[in-house]
């Protein structure tokens, strides 16, 4: 077979880390999984030594036309306060022209909007340079609180750990669940945060550390996911009134105590659909949402999978039992 064929652009100037990531995952042969091995080739405009952060040079081999022979390309954290070149652009353009999926990490979305590739599609980045991504391309539809966005031939990611996440999520849609939990385990990672596969993942902790109260809260709340929880219960574990709770939630988060809560119940649900045998009309009931047609509705929100497609496309193993602690 064919292998999957990766390429990666580094430039002068560039953060090795976002590098490092994808040669981890894509390029580090492991026998043990019993797959067909990535092929990882490093790119750049020039084939000529580029410095990077801390002191040492980068040697690449290939340059930008290998990029359309690639299946799937990856754009790192680019330098935001230099144009994109038109040879980056045209080559870009071609690789995904040519049937490529397109891939960026943190600010590497700059590039893929300067190609046109991000228009009219929900886009990732830094939330640093979130305002700045939606300026320069108001065609692109910057979401800032998410670590990465799955719009199938074209996934961004937020900063440079993120990066993480969407390239384990790649792994997920190549190979299965399982081959990417041994891959997670092989970096000593999540294999997934906050929903794994979810195309959107609301921050899980108050941004604001001054919003002690809302942190201890939420995570009494996590702790408790298969019980009955409302309004009032997490406000008098705050020790405030609904109304002041509700909006230290909101200045904390960005979204609601309700909006909140749900979307953790249905997080903790991945892990049972994904490895245990539990019906999904119990599955539910089992993280504190009782009546399995509102599971679905919830889920489907979410998701923008209904959960029995979802199980589908990643579950581990039919026979294995739920999993210890999966209501955390």
């Amino acid at each position: 077979m064919t292998p999957h064929r990766v390429a990666v652009l580094a430039f002068d100037g560039m953060a090795p880390f976002e590098l490092g990531v994808v040669v981890e995952v894509f390029g580090l042969p492991r026998p043990e999984l019993d797959i067909e091995p990535y092929a990882l080739d490093v790119c750049a405009e020039r084939l000529e030594p580029l410095e990077a952060v801390g002191g040492f040079a980068l040697y690449p081999r290939h340059g930008l036309d290998r990029l359309a022979a690639a299946d799937t390309v990856i754009v790192p954290g680019q330098r935001t306060d230099r144009p994109v070149s038109e040879a980056l652009v045209a080559a870009l353009r071609n690789a995904h022209a040519g049937g490529a999926r397109l891939v960026s990490i943190c600010s590497g979305a700059f590039a893929l909007a300067a190609a046109g590739l991000l228009d009219g599609r929900e886009a990732a980045t830094h939330w640093r340079y979130a305002g700045e991504l939606q300026r320069r391309h108001p065609g692109v539809r910057v979401n800032p609180d998410v670590l990465y966005v799955d719009d199938g031939d074209v996934l961004t990611s937020a900063g440079s750990a993120a990066g993480i996440d969407l390239c384990l999520h790649l792994v997920r849609r190549d190979h299965g669940s399982d081959v990417a939990n041994q891959v997670a385990r092989r970096l000593v990672v999540a294999p997934h945060r906050e929903g794994g596969q979810a195309q959107f993942i609301e921050r899980p902790v108050p941004a604001d550390p001054g919003e002690g109260a809302v942190a201890r809260t939420m995570e009494w709340a996590l702790g408790r996911l298969d019980t009955r929880i409302g309004l009032a219960d997490l406000a008098r574990e705050a020790h405030l009134s609904p109304r002041s709770f509700t909006r230290h939630f909101r200045r904390a988060t960005g979204t609601s105590p309700a909006r909140w809560l749900l979307d953790q119940r249905v997080r903790a649900s991945l892990e049972l659909l994904e490895a245990s045998s539990l019906p999904v009309e119990h599955v539910g009931a089992a993280v504190g949402i009782p009546s399995a047609a509102a599971y679905r509705r919830h889920f489907a929100r979410a998701m923008g999978v209904s959960p029995a497609a979802y199980r589908r496309a990643f579950r581990i193993s039919a026979d294995r039992p739920a999993p210890i602690g999966a209501h955390r």
